[in-house]
């Protein structure tokens, strides 16, 4: 289910989100940005920006708003079944997703990590498909001991068949992109019935400050033929690639998303289209981009605001870390980040368990962070003060000095508290962890009794044809 929330949080007031989207359509008209292929130059100039033979984009506000009047305001994903899955609403609910295949994964039962090959994915799948606060997986096609030619078809064929929820992807090239959405609409039955209920989405980014290569571009125009919803989402390191200010660093990045969404509504009217966002820092100790900095999920939920004034849905960022291992820090910053997302307007965060800066997925720390999702619901639900909630006439009948233990209304009640399955209340408590055998425990048991519904056999027999002639590609 979904995770509602019902605390008031904010980190822009209307003033601030006003400045930095003039700065924003400043930096369009004015700056311009650098764009790649011949198809986005095009359609830049049918929308009515300048474009310089260099491939200079000058973007006009009219053409901004335009695009924002195109796009649309509520966004349904389905699961592979064609059930509705993920309603992204005024309402303002949030899902959380964790990767099918990384570079590297943090072995479920050794705990260290190691390369990333094919055999895990039905793994990471299976892991997810279980966990109640997973709402997705990303299959990104990076796998060791897959040809890299075919990585992401073969990443995204093992994730079809071993999850059922709904599937984020990303791929290696612009060619591999059609493949994987004709792939999606074997299962769905058709290109059409898969638009209509789209069980996949796709991510791709351009490249901080201003541009957006000709892979990017592509990428954007293939997702809004196919109606396919596509997040676009700039990766802006301070002091790397965006200037060391938040606010130059949001008009910058906020100016990037605009540009993707004129190209995609230019190239389909009402084409899916979701904001993503990844404003960090360029750690100036290490050069890595962090992905546990405070400042970035400060950003994170920035621009979550930034995408909640346009009315657009939201991609962003919690439940990871730069730790290589699930240590301290890696709790710590998890659960910063989950909080943090929870207080915000993001609507579909990804990266749950990434460690080590986005070089591996450690499913103990997914199930530990679906533990803390569950734990920080109980606290986003905030406080209800409804006449039933006050209770006036229970606290007059049972009094002063009275108790509540054997009153109706505590056994209609307490299991609305939160009772974890990893955490302990023990009247005494012993003088180890436990966490880590319980964590070690839940993922075998998934990966020993949860059963993913299958895909009809005939579905299975064409997408092992469809594997057997990639490979022989």
């Amino acid at each position: 289910m979904e995770t509602k929330r019902n605390i008031a949080f904010g980190v822009l007031d209307p003033e601030k989100i006003a400045r930095i989207h003039e700065a924003s359509l400043e930096l369009l008209a004015r700056v311009g940005t650098r764009v790649g292929g011949a198809r986005a130059l095009a359609a830049y100039r049918e929308a009515g920006c300048e474009a310089d033979a260099h491939g200079l984009v000058k973007i006009p506000r009219r053409a901004v708003e335009r695009a924002l009047e195109l796009a649309p305001r509520e966004l349904t994903l389905y699961n592979r079944a064609g059930q509705a899955a993920m309603s992204v609403t005024p309402a303002n609910p949030v899902y959380f997703g964790c990767h099918a295949d990384m570079l590297q994964i943090v072995d479920m039962a050794e705990g260290r990590a190691r390369d990333f090959l094919k055999a895990d994915i039905a793994a990471m799948c299976r892991l997810a498909d279980a966990l109640p606060n997973i709402h997705f997986v990303l299959s990104v096609g990076l796998t060791k001991d897959v040809n890299p030619a075919i990585q992401t078809q073969i990443s995204f064929i093992e994730t079809l068949k071993h999850f059922s929820k709904t599937i984020n992807f990303s791929t290696n090239d612009v060619d591999s992109l059609q493949e994987v959405i004709d792939m999606a609409a074997l299962v769905a039955g058709g290109h059409r019935e898969l638009a209509a209920k789209p069980f996949i989405f796709n991510y791709c980014e351009p490249i901080p400050p201003l541009t957006h290569p000709q892979e990017s571009t592509e990428k954007l125009f293939i997702s809004a033929a196919n109606r396919i919803p596509v997040v676009y989402m700039p990766y802006c390191m301070m002091g790397g690639t965006a200037p060391m200010s938040f606010a130059a660093t949001l008009a910058q990045c906020n100016a990037e998303v605009l540009a993707g969404l004129v190209l995609a509504q230019q190239a389909a009217d009402g084409a899916p289209f979701i904001y993503g966002a990844m404003p960090s820092i360029m750690d100036m100790k290490t050069t890595i981009g962090s992905y546990g900095a405070v400042e970035f999920h400060l950003l994170v939920a920035a621009a979550a605001e930034l995408a909640d004034h346009y009315g657009l849905p939201f991609y962003g960022t919690a439940g990871c870390t730069d730790a290589k291992l699930l240590d301290e820090q890696a709790v710590c910053e998890a659960t910063f980040q989950i909080f943090a997302t929870l207080l915000s307007k993001a609507n579909i965060v990804h990266d749950i368990g990434v460690s080590d800066h986005c070089n591996s997925v450690n499913p103990a720390l997914v199930v530990l962070c679906d533990e803390i999702i569950e734990m920080l619901k109980h606290f986003s639900q905030g406080v209800a003060v409804d006449p039933d909630d006050l209770q006036l006439d229970l606290i007059a009948q049972v009094g002063p000095g009275g108790a509540y233990l054997n009153q109706a209304h505590t056994m209609r009640n307490f299991r609305k508290i939160y009772y974890s399955k990893l955490f302990s209340r023990k009247m005494t408590n012993p003088e180890h962890s436990e966490i880590g055998d319980k964590l070690k425990a839940r993922m075998a048991a998934i990966q020993a009794d949860h059963r993913v519904p299958p895909l009809e056999q005939g579905l299975l027999r064409e997408l092992d044809q469809w594997t057997q002639r990639l490979e022989r590609r």
